[in-house]
């Protein structure tokens, strides 16, 4: 395959970018703004709508001289910069937009071409000129997908064809009669105003970004986008401000022919040494060269899009000469489809609007980048983030001023495309500036909630979940995140050690393995990897400092380990981390772990170690879960006398009115029999069971057959123990009432 031509600042990006600019409208509209609103506000007129283009220039310099811009323009940048999704809603109906913009460009072509035929030969067929609109359609699209190159250079000849007509309309006009500059608005032939003869101008400077569209074929694009970019844009003003003070002082023409809505052409014609066989040739090459910079910016747009994956990857493939050539005869069927639309002037103005949109998004991608401070944002141009907003805003104004309901229809469906991206749940091989934007967020947040007292009102569950191997304890995971009830956070902590070194190697893929296995059970949760020397000391250490600022860590969870020697382990860690204030959870399942009608769920209270606050605390965080909130309450608690009973149902009878939770108070009188085989007996039927776990640990060997002879006997078990809420502190629901 040869080696595709790379092109540089004038040929790449200056020479498509003023062509577009001094387009069809630059002939067709002149005159007709001069005699409607005067000198003056014609050139106030194009003073704002060069400064939109200016400032929207900038902001698209800016992040071209950050990143090493790839194949795709504008769509490249603000998917590399907001992200994969805003980047397809913006880009998909930009490549729309492209590859339409051939069916206009070739659609006026052919009615310029047409329109001087009739002249003298009277009309012609609709078919003719959709005919003929069809030819041009795909000579256009031939050339393109056959060399970037030939199209580029063919542009040369047509420039220094625009160039001379601009002349000759100068010397045509300083050689005859002249006159004091007309500068009444008198709005003639435009009674709506003068916002909407802005609106109909405005199209004129838009076609700066026709360069920025080739970045992949360029040399060197983050030195030959601002320059070719800006070049064109100021040049692009610079002849727009000279042209309206020339229709303005001529006396060849009165004011009801400049302002005349069916002059057109004409009023160049009239005017302009050589008259009709300079300026029609120059009207064809302004149309013919905007056509050339679609069809080649299109399929370059479908190509990025098809490379990340918003796209089938065919449309990517490359020619023998590195052009997207499938890309290309696609956008090329598509545009001889639009020819059969009809009402083009009307399909025209939406076209128009979803191209400002990309406006709005390349200022609002700048702006975010100064203001969320990225240490890799680094531009050589840099553009106070209020100037890119006031772009991004004043692209919108005129949006509206355009078409308000193709306003609102861009808007629509561009939030339509990347509501249907975020479903999609694509991977990003990118950092953009949206991570960057809530990492920003998050700092201010946690940096104001440090300067807070985190009191017992404001206790959330922040969840440390300790697994090896997720998939297996993934019932684990769903129980902790019923727990965080969208309030919480919840993190699944993976342990490695020196030994694992396949698993130190691929610590990073385990993290994103680990993402996608709870993306696949619809859930969430942060995910980690740490790399310990010993993993017991290592899980003491990680939950030990684990969080940051008002979000420590407050409830450490464990599975209830399948071997003797693990649940041993267990009991250790527990033990030291019960001195470090960590608040416990020791879970077990013997079933799915899962809602049905009127779950049943047993708190035993048994009045030691302050564990029944907490019991009760998760008992009633499991409920506000949709499908658990019918769930029912039971508080056990065993007393050794008839008084002690009484006095027992009182005190836990007062607590649940304070803590205003509705729970079954069941208050047994010792049989006798050992206490495991009471709470076995009693809560056989009960869907989940929560006990106390002991702080003195004395025997482990007897207290892991304790455990392990209740987990086997029950469906679902928590041991829980409190080392962190205080008897005498309130919580949450209420007042705290274990003593």
């Amino acid at each position: 395959m040869s080696k595709p031509a790379k092109f540089g600042t004038f040929l790449g990006v200056y020479t498509p970018s003023i062509l577009t600019i001094l387009g069809l409208i630059m002939y067709l509209r002149f005159g007709w703004v001069v005699g409607n609103v005067g000198l003056f506000k014609t050139m106030a007129i194009v003073l704002m709508a060069s400064s939109i283009t200016f400032i929207t220039g900038l902001s698209a310099s800016a992040i071209a001289t950050n990143i090493k811009v790839g194949v795709g323009g504008e769509y490249y940048m603000i998917s590399r910069s907001l992200g994969l999704e805003p980047g397809g809603a913006i880009g998909i109906p930009l490549y729309l937009c492209r590859t339409l913009s051939v069916t206009f460009y070739c659609y006026g072509l052919s009615e310029a071409i047409i329109a001087l035929y009739t002249s003298t030969q009277g009309a012609v067929p609709e078919y003719t000129l959709q005919a003929l609109t069809i030819f041009f359609i795909v000579l256009v699209t031939a050339l393109s997908g056959k060399s970037a190159k030939l199209v580029l250079k063919s542009q040369i000849p047509i420039m220094i064809i625009v160039g001379a007509s601009i002349l000759a309309l100068a010397f045509g006009i300083l050689t005859n009669d002249l006159q004091a500059p007309v500068t009444e608005a008198t709005y003639s032939s435009a009674p709506e105003g003068f916002w909407y003869v802005f609106a109909v101008f405005f199209p004129a400077v838009t076609g700066f970004t026709a360069g920025i569209g080739l970045s992949g074929d360029l040399k060197n694009p983050q030195k030959s986008i601002p320059k070719g970019t800006l070049g064109a844009v100021v040049s692009g003003a610079i002849i727009y401000l000279f042209i309206p003070i020339l229709l303005s002082i001529t006396a060849l023409l009165t004011l009801e022919q400049l302002s005349d809505p069916d002059a057109g052409v004409t009023i160049w014609t009239r005017l302009a040494l050589f008259g009709p066989w300079l300026i029609y040739p120059a009207v064809w090459g302004a149309v013919l060269s905007s056509a050339f910079g679609s069809i080649l910016g299109g399929p370059r747009i479908l190509q990025a899009l098809s490379m990340d994956g918003l796209m089938p990857k065919f449309l990517s493939k490359l020619s023998k000469s590195g052009q997207p050539t499938v890309a290309t005869w696609i956008s090329g069927a598509i545009a001889l489809g639009a020819v059969f639309l009809g009402g083009l002037n009307t399909l025209a103005q939406y076209v128009s609007v979803l191209f400002l949109t990309l406006y709005v998004a390349v200022n609002v991608s700048a702006a975010v980048e100064q203001l969320i401070k990225e240490p890799s944002y680094r531009p050589k141009i840099h553009v106070p983030w209020f100037i890119s907003l006031l772009g991004a805003l004043a692209a919108m104004v005129v949006m509206w001023l355009i078409n308000p309901i193709a306003f609102a229809f861009a808007l629509g469906l561009e939030a339509l495309i990347l509501f249907y991206l975020f479903s999609r749940k694509m991977e990003q091989q990118w950092g953009d500036a949206s991570t960057g934007m809530w990492i920003h967020l998050s700092r201010f947040a946690l940096l104001r909630l440090n300067k807070k007292k985190i009191s017992s009102r404001n206790w959330r569950p922040i969840i440390l979940l300790f697994v090896h191997n997720l998939k297996e304890r993934m019932y684990l995971v769903k129980f902790c995140e019923m727990l965080g009830q969208n309030s919480g956070m919840l993190t699944i902590s993976h342990l490695i050690t020196p030994e694992d070194k396949d698993e130190i190697n691929r610590r990073n893929e385990i993290v994103y393995e680990m993402q996608k296995d709870l993306e696949n059970e619809g859930l969430e949760a942060l995910t980690e990897v740490n790399v310990v020397t010993d993993l017991k000391r290592g899980i003491y250490n990680v939950a030990a400092s684990h969080g940051i600022a008002g979000l420590k860590t407050n409830l450490v969870v464990f599975g209830w380990s399948q071997t003797y020697e693990g649940r041993i382990q267990e009991l250790e860690i527990i033990h030291d981390l019960a001195m470090a204030g960590k608040n416990i959870m020791m879970m077990h399942f013997n079933h799915e772990f899962r809602a049905k009608q009127n779950n049943r769920m047993d708190i035993w209270w048994r009045g030691k170690d302050n564990n029944g606050d907490m019991m009760l605390l998760l008992a009633y965080l499991i409920q506000l879960n949709r499908k658990w909130n019918k769930a029912k309450i039971n508080i056990i608690s065993i007393a050794n006398s008839i008084e002690d009973q009484r006095q027992l149902e009182q005190h836990i009878d007062h607590s649940i009115k304070e803590a205003r939770i509705d729970a079954k108070i069941k208050v047994k009188l010792n049989d006798g029999d050992d206490i495991l085989n009471q709470l076995i007996k009693g809560s056989k039927k009960a869907d989940l069971v929560f006990t106390g776990l002991a702080r003195q640990m004395e025997d482990l060997a007897e207290i892991s057959a304790s455990i392990n002879r209740v987990v086997s006997s029950l469906n679902a078990v928590a041991f829980v123990q409190n080392n962190g809420m205080k008897s005498d502190t309130p919580i949450i629901f209420g007042t705290s009432s274990s003593k």
